[in-house]
């Protein structure tokens, strides 16, 4: 039996309504500390059944909703949610007989899972664990993991910043079969590789592939072009402009681990490496310096430049600089693509630094496409704060 919190008389809609995050102001004062970690139940102010939940005592989100009722979150729970994310990612199109076999499986509170991530590369399976709950039931989710996806490789990737946040320690570490090293895998019938144990995150960034679809599905703005991928990370987006026809790309990191990336996922798709160039060099100073050198396509995807409310000034003033830096090096009627993975920078301010860029750099940014992330990272209507990444792709006029 899971211990009882009880919410404060107004504060069930929210909770009715679906969203996934009970704030420790919703909560009537308990007569005994509950334990941080523990799962526990989350009644009305008539004592009526609403909820399922991680409490954390860290921070002001108390309770993560897993079920709205009073359930038990075992394996059978876990294994049922994980059949449903499972049959949700075949309707998306995603899956072995496919040709996108790299995806994500399980996207947090997005599919009903708080605190869980899971991606699958082929017949690898890599999680992330990043709350206290279900570090407490590894053992569980592991069994639900192998019993749902079966995996002949399952590796743990738990070491994001939030679970220091939530006082747990980092875990790497392989489960079950053997570190596989690079893992090649389909997404839209471009070979990519995937380094969960090396690379960032759980090894490979998906949630941009509607982007990559993107531009192989316009050759006619690909041909013969010469494109600049910024903050490239291991080549993706530029393997699919070479895909879609380009002459060339130039990928910038500051990272080696990531041009070295590049050079694996050049040679997987037979690409040229002589047209297919690295730079490792920081991405800011690239775009500072860079300005007498003119592309037909550059790509920009910064990582996430505002990790907090804190940070909204700051990261707002380096979205600003990379963006209107990007402008000038589009000659005129080149394209311009670009993203941010910054949840705390809504679409709505991102224009508005694009606007104020665009006229700063004397150009006019006609759209041709927003995307926005794959749906194998669900944008939730119950949960608003899933959306993060938007990706705008502009003709550049002078």
């Amino acid at each position: 039996m899971y211990p009882t919190l009880k919410l404060i008389p107004g504060k069930e809609p929210s909770v009715i309504f679906g969203h996934p995050w009970i704030f420790s102001g919703a909560l009537e004062k308990t007569a005994q500390p509950i334990p941080h970690g523990s799962f526990v139940h989350v009644i009305g102010y008539q004592d009526e059944p609403i909820a399922t939940g991680s409490y954390s005592s860290h921070g002001s989100i108390a309770v993560r909703v897993f079920d709205y009722g009073h359930v038990e979150i075992d394996t059978a729970w876990l294994e049922d949610a994980l059949r449903s994310c499972v049959e949700k990612r075949g309707l998306m199109g995603y899956g072995a007989a496919t040709q996108t076999t790299g995806y994500r499986v399980v996207f947090g509170e997005a599919d009903g899972i708080p605190g869980l991530v899971v991606d699958k590369f082929e017949d690898t399976v890599v999680f992330q664990i990043s709350i206290a709950s279900l570090d407490q039931i590894r053992a569980q989710v592991i069994e639900a993991i192998k019993n749902v996806l079966a995996p002949l490789v399952l590796i743990e990737k738990s070491d994001s910043a939030s679970r220091s946040e939530e006082g747990l320690e980092d875990v790497v570490s392989v489960h079950f079969g053997e570190d596989p090293g690079s893992i090649p895998f389909l997404e839209n019938s471009i070979r990519l590789n995937a380094e969960p144990m090396s690379g960032q995150k759980t090894g490979f960034f998906l949630d941009q592939k509607d982007l990559r679809k993107w531009i192989l599905e316009h050759p006619l703005i690909f041909k013969d072009a010469n494109v600049l991928n910024v903050f490239s990370y291991t080549g993706a987006t530029g393997v699919a402009a070479m895909k879609s026809g380009a002459k060339n790309v130039l990928n910038v990191d500051s990272s080696e681990f990531a041009l070295e990336g590049c050079r694996k996922n050049a040679e997987l798709n037979g690409v040229d490496t002589e047209q297919f160039q690295t730079q490792k060099e920081d991405a800011f100073q690239f775009v500072g310096n860079a300005t007498d050198v003119q592309y037909d396509v550059v790509i920009i995807d910064p990582p996430a430049l505002i990790k907090s409310k804190r940070d909204v000034e700051e990261g707002k003033k380096a979205y600003h600089f990379l963006n209107r830096a990007a402008m000038k090096l589009v000659k005129n009627g080149g394209i311009l693509i670009t993203s941010s993975c910054s949840h705390f920078l809504n679409e709505e301010d991102f224009q508005f630094l694009l606007r104020r860029g665009s006229v700063q750099s004397n150009t006019r940014l006609e759209t041709l496409a927003v995307i926005r992330q794959a749906p194998d990272h669900p944008s939730s209507i119950y949960f608003p704060e899933s959306s993060y990444l938007k990706s705008f792709c502009f003709q550049v006029r002078r």
